[in-house]
């Protein structure tokens, strides 16, 4: 297909014709309605005209007769201008008058003339020339009839000049506009161009594509900043699934192995004790597995924006006053302490059940972490700041390396690489996949001012409170 064929079929462009068309049309009727109005108006003011030189003519015939109104005919038709004066007997023929001659049967009804007539001046030298007037024909007493007239040549030109002025200047401007038209149908294709060649190579399977923007912040634009969000989340999610797969294999294989050595070397004991030893250790890494793939079908549906994370207004202070009551007695079992400061009455629009369990992810691994440190001390807070609500799990264990705190949030990622600590390497995770449901962000940090521990910052926007 043509350029021109592509062009025409883009909604752009047909728009842009349905504005041309009705611009013209609304040109067209424009042009009429001001020469026709423009014509009524001149029309109006020569039939004013007219008639006070008819009521002038009228008041001479009665002040001087009809000698005083032949001499003032007479000397009126002398004067220049377009003003008509034809005084005729009683049977129609002209007797003196600036007229040399009248349509038949003109002079016949008193009044105004029906329509504009046509008229012969002395002055035109080929008798075909002829004119256009209005006029009034008056009947006095002795039969004898006048006419007073106005010739419509200079109104006429005026008309017409008019209705050309504005054929002039509606021409340009539709010309203006035909040209416009092409320019933001050729624009509008071009820039649908350019995120064809982007689709194309995303669907290629280069997924780091985006389509382009002008930055003019138009439809278009808006269109493809929501198809880049989309596009940013979809990598994303096929970073993670790549991600998740090979961390499955890696890190699934080893407990499965054992589980299986286990179970073989449990078939191979004949002590019963020994078995139901062998047994216990199966049941404890079957349940560590069930939780490791428990913890991956949460974030998924977190992430799918699954039923199961609907959310209400909750109240946000009684969480986190829940879950640091819970792991209060678990903290002074490894020898921490647990403080919370937490701001009351903070009500937010979120998912009790996700929230606590990131909470808890949160809180648990700081357990973990500053078991055995030489600062034992917990800290939970919450308050508002700045319009967000930040909620706070500080401890002071070994924390993490700033080159390190973009990936442990990522799935499987441990800083204990001997895995010698319980866990999945999945708790971050799933306090990211929540913070991103609630249009919130994660932040990682040394515990102040000592510079040492691990700070997570978890931000709930203003627009949630």
């Amino acid at each position: 297909m043509s350029k021109f064929g592509v062009l025409f079929r883009t909604t752009a462009v047909r728009l842009s014709a349905l504005y041309l068309v009705l611009f013209s049309l609304c040109a067209v009727f424009l042009v009429f309605y001001v020469t026709g109005m423009s014509e009524r108006f001149l029309q109006q003011q020569t039939r004013e005209a007219i008639a006070v030189e008819a009521s002038q003519i009228e008041e001479i015939y009665e002040r001087a007769g009809v000698n005083g109104l032949l001499r003032s005919l007479e000397r009126r038709a002398r004067q220049p201008g377009a003003n008509l004066y034809v005084i005729a007997g009683p049977s129609g023929e002209i007797l003196a008058g600036n007229v040399a001659g009248l349509e038949p049967g003109l002079l016949d009804d008193e009044g105004w003339t029906s329509e504009p007539f046509r008229y012969q001046r002395f002055t035109d030298e080929n008798r075909a020339d002829n004119h256009v007037a209005l006029a009034q024909v008056l009947v006095l007493d002795n039969g004898l009839r006048i006419l007073v007239g106005r010739d419509l040549q200079e109104p006429e030109k005026f008309r017409v000049l008019v209705r050309q002025a504005l054929v002039v200047a509606l021409g340009i401007m539709g010309l203006g506009a035909l040209v416009i038209w092409f320019g933001i149908g050729r624009n509008a294709l071009r820039r649908i161009d350019r995120m064809s060649e982007a689709s194309t190579k995303i669907m290629g399977g280069d997924l780091s594509q985006r389509l382009p923007t002008s930055g003019s912040g138009d439809e278009f634009d808006r269109l493809s900043e929501s198809l880049n969000a989309m596009l940013g989340r979809i990598e994303k999610l096929n970073e993670g699934l790549k991600q998740v797969s090979d961390n499955i294999a890696h890190d699934l294989k080893t407990p499965l192995t054992r589980l299986r050595n286990k179970a073989e070397a449990a078939l191979a004991s004949k002590e019963g004790g020994n078995q139901n030893g062998a047994l216990e250790e199966i049941i404890g890494e079957s349940d560590q597995l069930i939780r490791t793939f428990n913890a991956l079908l949460m974030i998924s549906r977190v992430e799918a924006g699954s039923a199961v994370a609907e959310m209400s207004e909750v109240d946000l202070s009684g969480i986190v006053g829940d879950c640091a009551e819970l792991y209060e007695p678990v903290a002074e079992e490894n020898a921490l302490r647990l403080e919370a400061d937490i701001q009351p009455g903070v009500v937010i629009s979120g998912n009790r059940e996700l929230i606590g369990q990131a909470l808890g992810n949160l809180i648990d691994n700081a357990i973990k972490y500053a078991e055995g440190t030489e600062n034992p001390l917990l800290r939970v807070e919450m308050k508002k700041s700045g319009g967000n609500v930040v909620l706070t799990v500080a401890d002071h264990g070994p924390g993490v390396p700033d080159t390190m705190r973009g990936e442990v949030v990522k799935r499987f990622v441990r800083l204990d690489e001997s895995r010698s600590k319980p866990g999945t390497g999945l708790g971050l995770s799933l306090v990211e996949a929540v913070m991103e449901m609630h249009h919130g962000s994660l932040h990682l940090s040394a515990t102040e001012p000592d510079g040492r521990g691990l700070a997570v910052r978890m931000v709930f926007p203003a627009g949630a409170t």
